[in-house]
């Protein structure tokens, strides 16, 4: 080979060398370049990883720094309640759910006295069996054993039942367990030695309280039947005697002597109620009763004290308002008699008015009561109205000075009205009167019958006379309240001037300035008016008695009740004809025998008060001396009524009472039977009536409540024991025959 050729050769081989170097360079620097951007992706990659673990180291610092602050304020407040639970001074453990102990304050393990064994880790069952013997507790009677069993059983329910048990020093503690839902157990032991001596010595108060109460109750019973027992021929005899040919002189000594033992008998009531009251020994009695009735038979007792002043007494019953309700009759009655005998006690001249209105229902149950005293008596000053229901308050000035109480009775009254669920209150304008009321809400017992409230065919129109604008009104109202025009005079004068005047029935009071009832009746006959006339008078006996009684057709006592009203206004209905005033028909002949009325009572001076009270009575009277002889009297003498004294030696009245109603039970005829007793203090008219009798008397008995339930207890075909003509019994009495009428 030729130089030249080697050298083109080594030419090539140097430039194709060049050309793998260059190639190889540019191969280098690419890599050199991908290797610079991966480290530069690298460098960025440690910068953001070391940023990154930076953060987290800071977190973690944090982190560690929280948990640092967290663990030490868990850590304070652990101690804090720890140092809570040791403080507390009753017993505080906690177990976990194997029933162990994980911890217990000083308190709770003082009771162990130092036991070492007794700490963190022990088991339940070893503390038991430590308390058992080492004496820790003061099981009684019981085995060990049983004992152990019974408080494991306890421990391992879900909801243990609190225990109280007995340590052997005498201190009581109880145990409250609360199990957590993991099972864990937290026991607190409370010590309420302190409270079991407490309500030992409660209990031993009570006791005696109970036992001074008991005796307090048996020494006022005991002092009231006393105290009744001679008080009722006191106040019986005086009140006999005020009846008899007496000297001014003499009727005042009378009157001094029955108005005081009244108002004793009022304190001795007073101090009773007053007395059970605060002692929360007070109860109610609901049954079913006559509301109307009720006041009426009220009003009638107290329209004596009322006559007496000059006073009319007077009752407005609501026309449409029911009449039996279920409440406690003895204590409604109770808070009237106050709020009446104050009334007419503070009126010197005027009326004293008792209204009545309610509004029922939806569906006639329960009715709203409005109960109003309304008086025209001497007031009560502005800045003593809000005190007269206060505890022995009166009103003391010169004016009422002389009015003796005390002080009980409005404070009673408000009582019994709260304990029946009302409101009682009182308005007043000194020197013109007061109205005391009060609001109840009652069942209704009987929605009412208009049947009882009819009145007969033909009667359109009726002549009211009486002076008494607001007894007028009051009977103007209900008789237009029954469809029935009415024509008002105030004077028997008066009433003559507007006759005939198409009136059909002449309602008359007997009292009357100028001319009265009876003197109207004899003027109307002799001018040839021939209307029935209907008398309304406040005592229907004297009435009776008077020559002019042949004139009347009936007789009403007032303070007229709605029933009695329309009563005697239908038992007219026969005289009426469609032309008005005329007669058609008499009255069948009256009854041939009058009443038969057993009084038993072994008191001699009490049995002759009772005499001496019925003697104007047209009734035959036969006294039994014990409760043997009541019984064989009963059977031979075949009373209409019995009045039945309950403490009697031998046979008393409730036994009595026993046999007569067995006699009754094989065929007899059934009778009222009214107690008459001393006894006055609560329950003792539930045991008496439960004995079988119908009513109740306290003594010292009063006239007017013995007339009273001889009235009402006349049976057909007698004679009407108040001296009328009648055979139906009640108080309205009516007897006139065809001539009579006639004027002939």
């Amino acid at each position: 080979m030729s130089l030249a050729n080697k050298l083109a050769e080594e030419r090539r081989a140097r430039l194709a060398a060049e050309r793998l170097l260059e190639q190889k360079q540019a191969e280098l620097q690419a890599a050199n370049r991908k290797l610079g951007k991966h480290a530069a992706r690298l460098s960025d990659q440690i910068v953001e990883t070391r940023a990154e673990v930076e953060t987290v180291r800071d977190e973690n610092r944090r982190v560690k720094s929280d948990l640092t602050v967290a663990n030490q304020k868990v850590e304070i407040a652990e101690r804090r309640l720890w140092y809570s639970i040791e403080t507390i001074q009753d017993g505080f453990a906690f177990f976990d759910s194997d029933s162990r102990m994980i911890a217990a304050n000083k308190a709770w393990l003082s009771v162990f006295d130092g036991l070492e064994a007794v700490k963190p880790g022990i088991s339940y069952i070893e503390i038991l069996q430590f308390m058992t013997e080492e004496g820790i507790v003061d099981i009684g009677e019981h085995r060990p054993a049983a004992w152990r069993e019974r408080m494991l059983d306890r421990w391992q329910s879900p909801n243990p039942d609190p225990e109280v048990i007995r340590l052997w020093n005498g201190e009581y503690i109880k145990l409250i367990d609360q199990r957590g839902h993991d099972g864990d157990m937290v026991n607190l032991a409370l010590n309420i030695t302190d409270t079991i001596r407490q309500e030992k010595d409660l209990k031993e108060a009570r006791r005696k309280a109970e036992a001074a109460s008991r005796a307090k109750s048996s020494f006022l019973a005991n002092m009231s039947h006393e105290i009744r027992t001679p008080m009722n021929g006191v106040v019986g005899m005086a009140e006999l005697l005020a009846d008899t040919d007496l000297t001014e002189e003499q009727r005042l000594y009378a009157d001094t002597i029955r108005n005081s033992g009244e108002a004793l008998l009022v304190i001795i009531n007073d101090v009773l109620d007053y007395s059970k009251i605060e002692a929360g020994k007070l109860v109610l009695h609901n049954e079913p009763f006559d509301l109307e009735h009720s006041l009426h038979e009220l009003a009638m007792l107290m329209q004596v004290n009322a006559r007496d002043k000059g006073l009319e007494l007077l009752v407005d019953y609501d026309m449409f308002l029911p009449t039996r309700f279920t409440g406690d009759p003895g204590r409604i009655r109770q808070v009237m008699t106050n709020l009446i005998g104050n009334a007419v006690k503070f009126t010197q001249e005027g009326h004293v008015v008792v209204r009545v209105v309610g509004l029922p229902d939806s569906d006639d149950t329960t009715a709203r009561l409005h109960i109003t005293v309304e008086d025209t008596g001497i007031g009560i000053p502005a800045d003593k109205v809000g005190h007269v229901f206060g505890e022995f308050n009166q009103v003391d000035d010169e004016r009422n000075r002389k009015f003796e109480g005390t002080g009980l009775g409005l404070a009673i009254s408000k009582k019994l009205i709260g304990l029946m669920g009302g409101d009682i209150w009182v308005e007043s304008e000194e020197g013109k009167g007061s109205t005391f009321g009060f609001s109840l809400a009652l069942p209704v017992d009987i929605p009412p019958d208009p049947e009882l409230l009819r009145l007969p065919d033909g009667l359109g129109r009726v002549l009211i006379v009486g002076p008494h604008a607001l007894n007028r009104e009051i009977l103007d109202k209900q008789l237009r309240a029954a469809g029935v025009e009415t024509l008002l005079c105030r004077s028997g004068a008066e009433a003559m001037d507007c006759l005939p005047g198409d009136i059909d029935v002449v309602l008359t009071d007997h009292h009357m300035p100028g001319m009265d009832g009876m003197e109207l009746a004899e003027a109307m006959r002799e001018a040839g008016h021939r209307m029935p006339i209907v008398l309304l008078s406040p005592s229907s006996g004297h009435a009776n008695q008077e020559p002019a009684r042949r004139h009347v057709q009936a007789v009403v006592q007032k303070p007229v009740s709605r029933l009695d009203l329309f009563a005697a206004l239908q038992s007219v209905g026969g005289f009426l004809q469609p032309s008005a005033g005329r007669v058609v028909a008499s009255l069948a002949p009256p009854p041939d025998r009058a009443m038969r009325v057993l009084a038993a009572e072994d008191n001699k001076t009490n049995r002759l008060v009772f005499s001496k009270m019925v003697k104007a009575l047209d009734i035959e009277l036969a006294f039994a001396e014990d409760g043997a002889q009541a019984v064989e009297l009963y059977r031979s003498f075949k009373p209409d009524i019995v009045f039945m004294d309950i403490s009697m030696p031998g046979m008393d009245g409730k036994e009595a009472t026993g046999h007569i109603r067995t006699f009754e039970d094989e065929g007899g005829t059934a009778v009222p039977i009214v107690a008459m007793t001393a006894h006055a203090m609560d329950g003792d008219e539930d045991g008496i009536l439960s004995a079988g009798l119908d009513h109740y008397l306290t003594k010292p008995l009063r006239k007017a409540a013995i007339i009273e339930r001889i009235v009402a207890a006349q049976p057909q075909g007698t004679r009407d024991p108040m001296g009328g003509d009648q055979s139906s019994g009640g108080r309205t009495n009516t007897g006139l025959s065809g001539s009579e009428m006639s004027g002939t």
